[in-house]
């Protein structure tokens, strides 16, 4: 499985969101799972990379909490929580887009459909 976390440069969530997956990552039993932080510096990069907000998560290039129509941009990103709007996704949220993913990566890729 592959982690990102995507932000913009000064972006005040960045070490807290690093936190959180982190602490994330160790109560799924994943200690020794890497994560990379890259930095979305132009428009041009937050297109390129589907960018809605810093800070966002991707897992295996998807992001869990993308919310359809949301446009690309260099912007600070809300999550929906039990709280109301916050900076970063609560760690059940962030629990349960890790896990669909570990599931995802056990059940390997898909076969591919030909059509004759």
């Amino acid at each position: 499985m592959n982690i990102e976390i995507l932000v913009v440069p000064d972006c005040p969530n960045t070490e807290p969101a690093a936190g959180l997956l982190r602490r994330v990552l160790d109560d799924v039993g994943l200690h020794d799972m890497a994560f990379s932080t890259r930095v979305i510096a132009d428009q041009a990069g937050a297109e390129a990379a589907a960018f809605t907000g810093s800070p966002t998560f991707l897992i295996d290039g998807r992001d869990p909490f993308a919310e359809p129509g949301r446009m690309p941009g260099l912007s600070c990103r809300v999550y929906r929580g039990p709280g109301g709007l916050t900076g970063l996704p609560g760690a059940d949220q962030l629990r349960q887009a890790l896990t669909r993913g570990l599931q995802a990566d056990r059940r390997g890729p898909r076969p591919s459909v030909r059509e004759e």
